[in-house]
């Protein structure tokens, strides 16, 4: 059960995104960009992957962003991550899947011709920093200013 629906509870800096995107204008979709950006930010260490390590992170205002997988099992799990979200004014993004998240934030293993396996789920990370300046970084941004 998705809603993609205006909320009105949720925040200006809250924003929901589809499984398929359109594209955006410096022709990198929304998916990829996040991609990136948690892949850099994994590189320099600025992730928290899980409920426990994000709402530290939510708490302490640390957070620059954080991503929810909306096929979490447990609603108080998406509420409580929500609630922190728009009370702190961080950006929210839904992702449709946690084994996709488990994947872009490094819980798996690589084999030989490197495809993941032993992927690990995970519902919710937080970005602390993004690592560098990049074009990913850029388009998140904007998205998140429109």
């Amino acid at each position: 059960r998705q809603e993609q629906t205006e909320d009105p509870t949720m925040s200006e800096g809250e924003a929901a995104a589809a499984a398929t995107p359109a594209p955006e204008a410096g022709g990198m979709d929304l998916i990829t960009a996040l991609k990136d950006v948690l892949k850099k930010a994994l590189i320099h260490d600025g992730l928290a992957r899980g409920l426990h390590e994000a709402v530290k992170a939510l708490e302490r205002r640390q957070a620059h962003l954080c991503v929810l997988a909306t096929n979490c099992t447990e609603p108080a799990y998406l509420r409580l991550i929500e609630a922190l979200c728009s009370e702190h004014s961080i950006n929210l993004i839904k992702v449709a899947d946690q084994m996709e998240l488990g994947e872009w934030v490094g819980l798996c293993k690589y084999d030989d011709e490197g495809k993941p396996r032993n992927v690990v789920k995970c519902s919710c990370c937080v970005v602390k920093d993004y690592g560098e300046q990049s074009e990913a970084l850029n388009v998140l941004l904007e998205h998140f200013k429109s």
